[in-house]
């Protein structure tokens, strides 16, 4: 082969290989601008782990405002009850207030029925000793 044929095989070579070159730059910057538009359209890793953490973030909240609704309704079942207990403890009271009453009253007329027939007994006891002094002053005036 001639110098000739070799430079010329060289040459060749070297524009297939610039060619080569330039269709490679071309497809990276086609693979580069993919990418680019892929990842406005996808999320990115990075964004998954936030979608994960917004979810469960979410889901967290969701629960949380589950548990707070039905802490509210228990508050306010609860606050119905003391409500209603109070109703039941001024009733209770009034009727022992009462009770108590009706249970000195009751003790005051027993003491006083009481002190009626030691009355009733004394004048009774009265009247038979003066009958007996009576009957005495007679026997002793007979003899």
């Amino acid at each position: 082969m001639s110098v000739r044929a070799c430079v010329c095989v060289a040459e060749l070579q070297l524009k297939k290989l610039v060619d080569e070159r330039l269709n490679l730059q071309d497809e990276v910057r086609h693979l580069r601008t993919q990418l680019n538009t892929d990842a406005v359209q996808q999320p990115q890793g990075g964004d998954v782990v936030d979608l994960d953490l917004q979810r469960d973030t979410n889901r967290l909240i969701s629960e949380l405002k589950f548990r707070l609704v039905r802490c509210e309704q228990e508050v306010t079942v609860l606050q119905h009850n003391v409500i209603r207990l109070e109703g039941q403890v001024t009733r209770y009271k009034s009727a022992s207030e009462k009770s108590e009453m009706l249970e000195d009253e009751l003790k005051l007329r027993a003491a006083l029925d009481r002190v009626d027939e030691l009355d009733a007994s004394n004048s009774h006891l009265i009247k038979r000793l003066e009958k007996m002094k009576s009957n005495r002053s007679a026997l002793l005036a007979q003899q």
